[in-house]
This record gives C-alpha cells, structure tokens and sequence, in this order.
C-alpha cells in the first residue's frame, strides 16, 4: 500500500514496515512531523519499524530534528544514504537525539542497502516483541 503525503510518499512493505521517501528538496518541519505522525499512528497500533529511502536530498528545521522519530512504538529506524552529506544529515540526528538511545542503523543505498536494512528491522522488530512485558489476568 502507498500513501502520498504532502512531503513525500511512504510505502506499506510489510505489516509492521513502512519505507519512507521524502520529496527532493523539502525541508521537514514540526508540520511535518505532525502529519506523519498522525499517519503513523493510523497505520500502526502495534511495534513497528522505518525505512527511511534517502535518495532525494532534503533538510530538517532543528525543532522538527528534536521531535522526528518520537513514537513509543517505533522499535528501529534503517536509514538507507545514497551521498555523504545525507550521511551527515544522519550523524546530525544521531548526535541532536543521542540522550534518546534511538535504535538507528545506516545502509548504503549503493551495496544492496534496502535488502539488508528489510532484514535488520525484520530482527529488531522480533527482539522488540521478545522483550516487551507481557500481562497477565
């Protein structure tokens, strides 16, 4: 399933996957975030993980850096970078959210980087759902 947002598109790939593809130049902001947010909350009740496909260029405002990849049941965000600066653009987030522990792993979208980040979230996702509490009645 595709969803066309108005700064991108994001791609169902499995029931707990979503890729995102931003649109070229778009800079995110809190709007942004919001929206897809909202999207994401609609789309997914249970653990789920992010594809995020760099192959078009784009930037984030600081205040959407902060709050981007903020939902308690994203368990794993695979960031697939085609050029350095988007790899740049990764150790930004990674060094503005460090206090966060968010669980992010970088491909390379020029040695088969889709396919590997599909398995990493795949196991990510599986150790997420060993490790969380189960209740009781």
């Amino acid at each position: 399933m595709k969803l066309t947002t108005s700064f991108g598109q994001i791609n169902l790939i499995a029931p707990n996957i979503a890729e995102v593809i931003i649109n070229n130049n778009i800079e995110i902001t809190l709007e942004i975030v919001d929206e897809y947010d909202a999207l994401m909350a609609k789309h997914f009740t249970q653990n789920y993980a992010l594809l995020v496909n760099r192959i078009n260029s784009y930037s984030f405002s600081y205040e959407a850096l902060l709050c981007v990849a903020s939902a308690q049941n994203l368990k794993a965000l695979a960031l697939i970078n085609y050029r350095a600066e988007n790899e740049q653009q990764t150790q930004n987030l990674k060094s503005a959210r460090h206090m966060d522990n968010l669980n992010i792993k970088e491909f390379s979208g020029l040695e088969l980087g889709r396919e590997n980040s599909v398995k990493w979230l795949n196991k990510q996702l599986e150790d997420a759902n060993k490790n969380q509490p189960t209740t009781s009645l």
